[in-house]
């Protein structure tokens, strides 16, 4: 176990991760978490607030920027986990979506409709 804990300090004092911790291959999607943290906050949130056409829109974004992270070298894997992170809470987003405006809509004007017992 010692060892262990001591190659994983030397791996972290060494030039490579400095280098990596400088660059865009880590700031750019420290920065892009803000997104899917975003958007599952958002779950919590009342779905007549989700924009449908934006919820498309950043679940094609992601998943285009999921493959480029993935086909880039080196590959980006925290990239990677960002966009598939957000992927999914877009999709969680646009099935809400459906489900309020095109699912519940039916249900909620048959129950209205019924007579009142």
């Amino acid at each position: 176990m010692g060892s262990l804990v001591r190659n994983a300090l030397t791996q972290l004092k060494s030039k490579e991760f400095r280098d990596y911790l400088m660059s865009t291959h880590f700031w750019g999607p420290v920065a892009n978490w803000g997104i899917p943290l975003a958007a599952i906050a958002d779950t919590r949130k009342d779905p007549s607030f989700i924009s449908g056409k934006m919820t498309f829109a950043l679940t094609l974004y992601s998943m285009m920027f999921m493959r480029f992270a993935w086909r880039v070298q080196p590959r980006n894997l925290l990239l990677f986990a960002c966009h598939f992170t957000n992927t999914c809470a877009q999709l969680t987003q646009g099935g809400r979506f459906v489900n309020y405006h095109y699912l519940q809509r039916g249900t909620a004007t048959a129950e209205s409709t019924e007579p009142v017992k």
